[in-house]
């Protein structure tokens, strides 16, 4: 793919696309990843590439309800890993929760790639100097970040097949679950079983959106900075968040044309 210029409207947007190209090209993404990541990008497009308002809120809720949680997790598949997956660390690190690889089209050889990808993203991470605000000894928080995912020895109640496997540790052990760009079925499930389901999905309309306990309709990589800036700065409470409310309002914006 040609270089992008930097004065390109559309810059980040199609450099989210060569890096999907290029990921898909290395074995750590399925040959679904494009499909996925278009119709995403079709939704983006709508809203106008920017963080809305409303997103803006929904991931502040997310970034309380992770602070108050007991054991949270960051559940990711390949295209979150391979675009957001330093800023998910960052993330993972100031909330001192794992990150558990959990990706639709499981193969052993997906799932080593995927492994290293994201530990030599968690030793660069490591490197960085402190976030804003954020105090502490910044090397050894993201290296206590465990990756879950390899082990395969927890199952979700309800679903059956490659999608039920996850970590013990991680989703099995999680009372609330931050998962960009989740399975519809497995959502509900997650859901029904008592825990906070966090989803991040361009779609409003989708199964996923609409069975979220909250539903942040935005890109990931832009999410997630926004998140940690939340996570470190934010002391907002856990509201009583109506998410069918949430996402009528984005359906608003897209309807008019990403004007807010």
């Amino acid at each position: 793919m040609a270089e992008i210029p930097e004065s390109h409207p559309r810059r980040k947007s199609l450099i989210s696309r060569k890096i999907i190209v290029e990921a898909t090209k290395k074995g750590l993404l399925a040959d679904s990843a494009m499909i996925a990541h278009g119709r995403g990008e079709a939704f983006d497009y709508l809203l106008g590439e920017k963080t809305s308002d409303i997103a803006k809120l929904s991931i502040k809720e997310s970034a309380a309800r992770l602070i108050s949680a007991k054991s949270p997790v960051i559940s990711i598949n390949g295209n979150t890993a391979v675009l957001a997956g330093k800023a998910l660390i960052r993330v993972a690190a100031v909330l001192q929760c794992p990150i558990e690889i959990n990706i639709y089209y499981r193969t052993e050889e997906r799932m080593e790639l995927l492994y290293d990808f994201l530990e030599l993203q968690r030793l660069n991470v490591s490197k960085e100097e402190n976030p804003d605000k954020w105090e502490g000894d910044w090397k050894v928080a993201v290296m206590s970040v465990k990756i879950l995912g390899r082990e395969e020895d927890g199952r979700i109640e309800g679903l059956e097949g490659p999608r039920a496997i996850c970590s013990a540790e991680g989703i099995q052990k999680s009372d609330v679950i931050l998962v960009p760009l989740e399975d519809g079925d497995r959502c509900e499930v997650l859901v029904s079983s008592g825990k906070d389901v966090l989803v991040v999905d361009l779609n409003p309309l989708s199964r996923s959106s609409k069975m979220a306990t909250v539903t942040i309709v935005d890109e990931v990589s832009r999410m997630a900075d926004l998140l940690l800036e939340y996570v470190i700065t934010d002391s907002s409470d856990v509201t009583k968040w109506n998410n069918d409310s949430a996402l009528k309002e984005s359906l608003k914006i897209i309807s008019n044309g990403s004007d807010e």
